[in-house]
């Protein structure tokens, strides 16, 4: 709040500044030209950054000085003045109301987006920084303007054994496809409990889809209903990972001196048709301990440019494939909205897994950075 206040502050300097110029200015020039009505530019200006206050104080300053004027020259009773102060305060007056209206209607406006953020925020829950082994982050940047979610997904819930994650985009983007990417979010925070493998589970969410999101079609947007998942199963006690493909992109795992797409065999999407656990393929990869998995949505692979070249998203990882988490993600948003303009044409989502280093490891490296350490401080250091 004290950061608009501040700027009103500074900008205000612009109409006392123009009631100051235009009354001196009008005392300077010959008797037969009247600067005295431009004096309603000040609280018109006002307008447009302050509130009914500060705008009602440059009107009452505009009013003043205009009816200084007409002392300075001997005719503040005159029928010409008075209708011109008369029509200053006037105008003032409306420019107050007008601010009033307004800042209810920034309230409202307020008052629903904060509605809208607590509602996006239910539905898609914000993932743990840890869970069990793994160190996560998340990102997500919406295409539609004021949305935090879109079409695109991501979930992460700790089971017996391990960790479950998911990661989806649903047919069309923004707003219009919240309502489809909810459910598939309900069903599998619910299902990822109670199947044992990723095929089950897989099955349990492609049900929930077919019986669910004919009713979600909406009359603006006809048309076939999907969505793309992936599923990744993350053991607490071996580096053996298993992933499921329903027809979306293969994930990308990070070492510190490569970074690897991982060969998936795809499924039909959910909502495509009604598959067995048989007619799914489990791919299964080494995710070793330092390692960083990086699961994502179409809208940051196909991310264009002004010449249309797509973003060159393993190349942006692999430049920061020893940062964490956190600033891995942090690193890609900057390249990926630089890439694009600063504006996507289709949500985008990322999660980024690492895995924690065995204690032995860690150990190790703490001690050897502490050796580093003496070696940087100067020539005259000594080794113990």
């Amino acid at each position: 709040m004290r950061q608009p206040w501040q700027s009103s502050h500074a900008l205000l300097v612009i109409p006392v500044a123009l009631i100051v110029v235009i009354t001196v200015v009008d005392q300077l020039v010959p008797a037969d030209i009247h600067l005295g009505p431009l004096l309603v530019v000040a609280p018109a200006i006002t307008v447009s950054f302050a509130g009914p206050w500060l705008t009602g104080l440059v009107g009452l300053l505009a009013v003043g000085a205009q009816a200084y004027i007409g002392w300075h020259f001997g005719v503040l009773f005159s029928r010409n003045v008075v209708v011109q102060v008369l029509a200053l305060a006037v105008l003032s007056a409306l420019a107050v109301f007008y601010c009033v209206v307004r800042e209810r209607r920034r309230r409202q406006l307020e008052q629903v987006r904060a509605v809208a953020e607590a509602a996006q925020h239910v539905l898609l829950w914000p993932l743990p920084e840890r869970i069990g082994p793994l160190t996560i982050a998340c990102l997500y940047l919406a295409a539609e303007d004021e949305a935090q979610i879109g079409g695109d997904l991501y979930a992460a819930t700790a089971t017996g054994s391990g960790v479950r994650v998911m990661i989806g985009d649903v047919r069309g983007k923004g707003l219009a496809a919240i309502g489809e990417a909810a459910l598939i979010i309900g069903a599998f925070r619910e299902a990822a409990h109670r199947h044992p493998t990723l095929p089950e589970l897989a099955v349990s969410l492609e049900e929930s889809v077919a019986r669910n999101l004919p009713h979600l079609e909406s009359p603006d947007d006809p048309g076939e209903r999907f969505a793309t998942v992936l599923l990744a199963e993350i053991p607490d006690d071996d580096n053996i990972t298993r992933i499921l493909s329903c027809g979306h992109p293969p994930p990308l795992l990070l070492r510190p001196s490569s970074a690897v797409t991982i060969p998936v065999h795809p499924a039909a999407p959910l909502g495509i048709q009604g598959p067995q656990p048989a007619d799914y393929t489990l791919d299964v990869f080494s995710f070793e301990p330092g390692d960083t998995l990086l699961l994502y949505t179409d809208g940051v692979i196909e991310a264009r440019d002004a010449g249309g070249q797509f973003f060159p998203f393993a190349d942006c990882a692999a430049q920061w494939a020893g940062s964490s988490p956190e600033e891995l993600l942090h690193h890609i948003r900057r390249d990926l909205l630089a890439h694009v303009g600063g504006r996507l044409n289709d949500d985008a989502a990322l999660i980024a897994l690492s895995r924690a280093p065995e204690p032995h490891q860690r150990e190790h490296r703490h001690r050897r950075g502490l050796h580093a350490g003496r070696l940087v401080h100067g020539p005259g250091a000594t080794s113990r």
